[in-house]
């Protein structure tokens, strides 16, 4: 900081926040708006952000939420909560609407939009504040956040909790790196969080090669096969790439679905870190595959853009990984891999847009010695997201949508915000603000508990038979 700096520092009579949370996304929003269900608290929520926004590089038009509309910001522990999405649309004269479109999947531009009604409703949250430094103040017992506008000025607030929901980043493949980081390539070489705002540019491609077999590169292949003529001439050619063995549909069966409740978190954590780590590499499909009705989608425009024997514009490539790019004049040329015949072969591409997910964000101003961090330099969260610290810092810090590693594939989902929301505002007010169900799933995740085993098991009457009768016994 330079002396010219506008600063507010604060007084030690300063009212103290019981919770400042950093980084205002769907996840800390849900605590936001259950937080203003106990007035007792008093909270602060900070984002660099000018306003909120959600994902805007995936709002296209005919996009929907992969979980119902029941798991807005409040309703899975709150339903009478004036932030859900229900009141959101009672607001806005959208009942009637909603309620004769039959939706249970709601659309992403609406579902920004009411994330932003709540953000601009709620007074505790605060737009163009990047926080950059997050301090221990022994003396005082308290945090000292320090943040600033985009005008500049810096403010410190103090907070005796924190809880740190500052999302994710784009991750791509490693031979993309380049190529993604050198302004040269901007909008030829993108991440799929950034497709919408060059949509209208790689539709005027020859050539978009989309890498992925998520949601997001599902949606951006059937995008750009929308933008073909209904001759086949116009609009670009559409290659799809994923390293997985197919193009797989995200599990969404009623009880394949319950491990994205609280009985699995529980479950999860109980098991030794390498069994952890297994799983989530093998469950993929649970939260990286693509909603059957996408793939439909894409299926019947292939079989539309075909009638009469016309060859499609396009190309589906699963188990196919990237080894290499490189610059060719006003192409690129990819060097691919088949895992399964270990094959190698080139691509040669207008426009790459890697759909290849993204990774927790670590904040900068974490990295000094406030954290104590795993062996592998992660998080170690407990049962009420408590992160662990330093032992010279009496505080608390909660972490949101950073615990894969620890508690599971529920980690990014929106189906558990509001529950893990509650959990820390309970954590932090020191009481029961809002009842949490202590069973959601029908499933024993774990083998049943010692009673019931010796319960269920049969002890067989001790016999005698022949050899002649056990074989005809085996042969029923």
């Amino acid at each position: 900081m330079t002396e010219s700096e506008p600063e507010s520092e604060p007084e030690p009579s300063a009212p103290v926040y019981d919770l400042v949370g950093v980084g205002i996304g769907p996840f800390n929003l849900s605590l936001a708006a259950l937080a203003d269900g106990a007035p007792e608290l008093r909270t602060l929520f900070l984002d660099a952000k000018p306003a909120f926004s959600w994902h805007p590089g995936l709002l296209m038009e005919g996009t929907t939420l992969q979980v119902p509309f029941l798991a807005d910001l409040v309703t899975m522990v709150d339903p009478t909560s004036p932030w859900s999405y229900l009141n959101y649309l009672r607001h806005h004269d959208r009942m009637f609407p909603f309620f004769f479109s039959e939706r249970f999947h709601i659309p992403r531009r609406e579902y920004d939009a009411y994330c932003r009604w709540v953000a601009e409703g709620l007074p505790s949250c605060q737009f163009d504040s990047w926080v950059e430094e997050l301090r221990w103040d022994g003396r005082r017992e308290v945090f000292v956040v320090r943040h600033r506008a985009a005008d500049g000025t810096v403010t410190r607030v103090l907070a005796r909790q924190i809880v740190l929901g500052v999302g994710t980043d784009p991750v791509v493949p490693e031979p993309l790196r380049p190529l993604l980081a050198d302004p040269a390539h901007a909008g030829r070489v993108l991440h799929s969080a950034d497709y919408r705002t060059h949509r209208a540019r790689l539709a005027d491609r020859a050539d978009v090669t989309v890498v992925g077999a998520g949601q997001s590169g599902a949606e951006v292949a059937l995008d750009l096969l929308r933008h073909q003529d209904g001759d086949g001439a116009g609009g670009p050619y559409v290659r799809w790439l994923a390293r997985t063995n197919a193009f797989a549909p995200m599990e969404y069966s009623k009880i394949g679905l319950e491990h994205f409740t609280p009985d699995y978190i529980r479950y999860f954590r109980a098991l030794p870190e390498d069994r952890r780590e297994q799983l989530v590499r093998e469950q993929w499909q649970l939260y990286k595959g693509v909603s059957e009705e996408t793939l439909g989608a894409l299926h019947d425009e292939l079989y539309e853009r075909t009638i009469g024997g016309v060859e499609p514009r396009a190309a589906l490539h699963p188990g196919v990984a990237i080894v290499g790019a490189e610059v060719a004049g006003a192409e690129y040329v990819l060097t691919c891999r088949h895992a399964q015949q270990d094959v190698f072969f080139e691509i040669r591409t207008s426009a790459i847009v890697s759909a290849t997910g993204y990774a927790a964000s670590r904040p900068g101003f974490l990295d000094g010695t406030l954290v104590d961090w795993d062996d592998k330099g992660r998080y170690q969260i407990d049962g009420d997201y408590r992160v662990a610290l330093e032992p010279r810092v009496t505080g608390e810090l909660y972490v949101q949508n950073a615990e894969l590693h620890s508690h599971g594939v529920g980690a990014p989902d929106l189906t558990l915000g509001a529950w893990r929301a509650a959990t820390i505002l309970n954590a932090v007010a020191g009481r029961t603000v809002l009842r949490v169900p202590e069973r959601t799933a029908w499933t024993t995740f774990g083998a049943p508990p010692t009673a019931a085993v010796a319960a269920a098991v049969v002890r067989p009457r001790a016999r005698t038979v022949t050899s002649a009768a056990s074989s005809e016994e085996r042969n029923r």
